[in-house]
């Protein structure tokens, strides 16, 4: 394969405006290739897979060059040969004699060894995670840089887990049951099935399995009257609707009109009756006050860092800060505490996150019983039992890419004291 002179262009582009940091890479990349219609699939693939695989590799490539040299070029040019294995003749079309000279030199250097290196994670991240042994951070990190699997959630109104299958396999997609979630699915490959029919007849939905089992152990029944509190574009919501066979009452709240109109067609396409989308001000809307203490369940997937899901959004240990965590930190706080609001007695609270920060995660749970005496910590072993999924973790759901092959992510549930007889 050899790399052409417009190849390298786009690609030293689109890498020069996703290490900006400024918006997120998938946004940048899907404006990119808007302006450039004309390229073909092969170069849009060769482009996308590039610039993210620099970005998942972004200090171990900088560590190569020097970063006071990382120019957009350059980072493109190395990811290229280190990442996809191109050598210094197949860049030769689109190089100039200096750089393939300079490409010679960074192929046989040596990473130094630092954990930020190995684990590629920011020194402040480290710092961090509850992981305190070297070998478990570089293990995280390297689950991290992983490609993710595709996983895709079956809508049980429509269909069996068994015949979708089928199904699937059938037709040359191959995949297998998720070892996790009981109606999830996991693709070998990564075919483009928005037009497949099953997909717009509604009998299944893309998903991490991760994600999944968030929605799993808030255990939604028939007949219940469950909150999906930040429901962002819906993808817990349906599998909620989905649990309650369509029955009861299910709100779907949001501050984003954008995310919420985004789930319209999703919910269109599930089935689902009883689904009830509400665009919220802010946490303490008046919305939210007319169901205090009326809700069976209610879901928090609180905003966060996001640092779960850097096999996808490897931008994000770039866009996240200190800083910004913090002020992520009062948020969550903020958002919990209202969300609790809603609960009946007896009811259940799923307090979620795609993080891996314990001050996203433990932090803001162990605050939050201490100011709220009414509740208590259900043992997240004893709420996977109950959902039959085969899964230990203690107190917590910490699910980790190295180890669970999904997204990292936290969830605790919370029960109200049931009312006194």
């Amino acid at each position: 394969m050899h790399i052409s002179h417009s190849q390298l262009k786009h690609l030293e582009t689109v890498i020069g405006q996703m290490t900006r940091f400024d918006r997120p890479a998938d946004a940048v990349l899907s404006a990119y290739f808007r302006e450039h219609n004309k390229l073909g699939s092969a170069d849009r693939h060769l482009i996308a897979e590039t610039a993210f695989g620099a970005l998942r590799r972004l200090i171990q490539l900088r560590a190569l060059i020097a970063p006071e040299k990382a120019t957009p070029r350059r980072l493109a040019l190395v990811a290229l040969m280190k990442f996809n294995k191109l050598n210094v003749k197949e860049l030769s079309e689109a190089t100039s004699a200096g750089e393939r000279e300079w490409l010679g030199t960074v192929k046989g250097k040596a990473l130094e060894d630092s954990l930020e290196i190995r684990a590629e994670l920011p020194q402040w991240v480290i710092e961090r995670l509850d992981e305190q042994e070297p070998a478990a951070v570089e293990a995280l990190g390297q689950g991290l840089m992983a490609m993710a699997p595709l996983d895709l959630r079956v809508n049980t109104l429509k269909m069996k887990r068994e015949e979708l299958l089928d199904r699937l396999n059938a037709e040359g997609i191959h995949c297998e049951a998720t070892p996790y979630s009981p109606i999830g699915i996991r693709l070998k490959d990564k075919p483009a099935l928005s037009k497949h029919e099953l997909f717009k007849s509604g009998a299944f939905e893309v998903q991490d399995e991760g994600s999944q089992l968030l929605g799993l152990i808030t255990g939604a029944r028939r007949g219940e009257m469950v909150v999906d509190f930040c429901a962002g574009a819906g993808g817990k919501t349906l599998l909620l609707g989905a649990q309650m066979s369509s029955s009861g009452r299910l709100y779907a709240f949001d501050v984003s009109e954008k995310r919420l109109a985004n789930f319209k067609p999703r919910q269109a396409r599930s089935g689902l009756s009883n689904v009830h989308p509400q665009l919220l001000a802010h946490e303490n809307d008046a919305k939210v006050k007319r169901l205090a203490g009326k809700a069976d369940r209610v879901l928090v997937d609180a905003p966060c860092s996001g640092l779960g899901t850097l096999r996808r959004n490897p931008d994000l240990k770039f866009r996240q800060s200190p800083d910004s965590v913090a002020e992520l930190n009062a948020k969550q706080a903020s958002i919990l505490a209202s969300a609790s609001r809603l609960v009946k007695e007896g009811g259940r609270l799923v307090y979620a996150t795609c993080s891996l920060l314990p001050q996203e995660n433990q932090a803001i749970v162990e605050a939050f019983l201490a100011e709220h005496a009414d509740f208590s910590l259900v043992k997240m072993d004893d709420v996977l039992a109950e959902q039959k999924i085969p899964l230990q973790c203690g107190d917590y759901l910490e699910l980790k890419p190295h180890l669970h092959n999904t997204d990292g992510f936290f969830a605790a549930v919370l029960q109200r004291a049931p009312a006194q007889a």
